[in-house]
């Protein structure tokens, strides 16, 4: 090896421990860009001698010590934050600042009565007829999980809206223009309905539904808007395990009459009724991988924390202590303490964006941990909303997922940034 190979290994295995030594990798781990509250501070740790500095006296103001460099939200707007070191730039962030924003937390138990767009094809069945066995569904190719929309060119809503064509068409020996949404495409087909040699009608051969119910628990409400969301996921048919395409729906009070413990390879669950009055709350718009969406009559306190609090972005959640609001009996919202495991920064919406565990040894006593239908629990950190629970792990059921809330109030419609974009665009 020549004298110059040995230097350039040196150098080589020098740069690469350089890349695991901390304070580089500390430093290269400032984002590019930084969002804040007003009145929010955020704290980078001064790993090298970084000298800080902001493009403009806008937004923002600069605590500078030997450790730590402070970043102060004052108001609304944007700035740029410049480090470098001996006078050599090496990092620009973007901050932004956004007015401060509140919603009310949930936890309250609710019922939730979803009606589909159109008819919702759940199974096939054969119709025991004069010259045998047969299903005319499965025969004009129609799938478990299919919507019918039309049927010969009729708008079909509702399974009453069925039955008046399938038996006008047996009898005249013709076969229905079947139009269906298959995910998200549509396709049409003929189908001629077969007689029930028993029954002496004419039949599909298709299992349809046309609404569905369950329970979960609210997430938010929004004062101003009276905009809610609820559950963190998406409600799927039970039957073909995919979501259900929301017409409309309506939102109850339930209450929890019973838990059904969770344990190893088995989630739990809550046991529980719609309110004896059967009072419409809310209704549902959208039915997104996010949970519920629509909008409430009026806010519906939850008597544990009903004044609104402020929410934290997901860049901001941080690993440790924090809280649930929900009910384990009756319509009593409780806290209960559970710990963040993990959290993951997210750009873009996503599903999936923390790993929590449940601490709190009377939820574990009641329940085992997370069970069904406690999906939409509000997640408290530092009197803070920053998310809900959405899955629990089938083999552990002391932990599972939680949802950042920025992406519920995005699929809510909540413009969190609107205000910081009117001054942007009119500055």
């Amino acid at each position: 090896m020549t004298v110059k190979h040995f230097i350039g290994a040196i150098l080589l295995v020098s740069l690469i421990s350089l890349g695991f030594y901390k304070p580089v990798v500390s430093f290269f781990t400032i984002p590019k860009k930084i969002t804040l509250f007003e009145g929010q501070s955020y704290e980078i740790s001064k790993s090298f001698p970084v000298t800080a500095s902001v493009s403009s006296n806008e937004a923002v103001s600069l605590k500078e010590t030997m450790d730590s460099i402070t970043i102060d939200g004052q108001h609304s707007g944007t700035n740029q934050l410049l480090l470098d070191i001996a006078g050599f730039p090496v990092k620009k962030v973007d901050v932004e600042v956004i007015e401060d924003f509140k919603v009310v937390p949930g936890g309250q138990s609710i019922g939730v009565k979803l009606n589909t767009v159109g008819v919702l094809v759940v199974g096939h069945h054969l119709i025991q007829t004069e010259n045998g066995k047969n299903s005319p569904g499965e025969l004009a190719g129609v799938k478990v999980g299919d919507i019918i929309t039309e049927i010969n060119g009729n708008s079909i809503k509702k399974m009453a809206d069925v039955s008046q064509y399938v038996q006008q068409a047996g009898e005249e020996q013709k076969p229905l223009d079947i139009q269906i949404r298959r995910e998200n495409k549509t396709i049409t087909t003929k189908l001629t309905p077969l007689k029930d040699k028993t029954e002496q009608i004419y039949k599909l051969g298709l299992y349809i539904r046309d609404s569905a119910a369950g329970i979960g628990t609210m997430t938010f409400y929004h004062p101003k808007s009276k905009k809610y969301g609820a559950l963190g996921h998406v409600i799927s048919d039970a039957d073909t395990r995919k979501p259900i395409v929301v017409k409309d729906g309506q939102v109850v009070s339930s209450t929890v009459t019973s838990i059904e413990k969770g344990s190893n390879g088995d989630p739990g669950e809550k046991l529980a009724r719609f309110s004896s009055s059967n009072e419409i709350i809310g209704n549902i718009k959208r039915n997104s991988p996010f949970g519920i969406f629509g909008s409430l009559k009026k806010q519906v306190p939850n008597g544990s924390m009903d004044d609104a609090i402020p929410i934290t972005l997901s860049h901001q959640v941080k690993e440790g202590p924090a809280q649930i609001l929900t009910v384990v009996n009756g319509t009593k919202v409780e806290k209960f303490d559970i710990e963040i495991v993990s959290t993951i920064p997210q750009k873009f919406p996503a599903i999936k964006g923390m790993v929590l565990k449940v601490t709190d040894p009377n939820l574990l006593r009641k329940t085992g941990g997370i069970v069904q239908g406690m999906s939409g629990s509000p997640i408290i950190q530092d009197g803070k909303l920053i998310g809900a629970v959405t899955h629990v792990f089938v083999n552990d059921p002391t932990s599972g997922y939680g949802v950042h809330i920025e992406w519920m109030l995005h699929e809510a419609g909540i413009n969190i940034y609107k205000k910081s974009e009117e001054r942007l665009k009119a500055s």
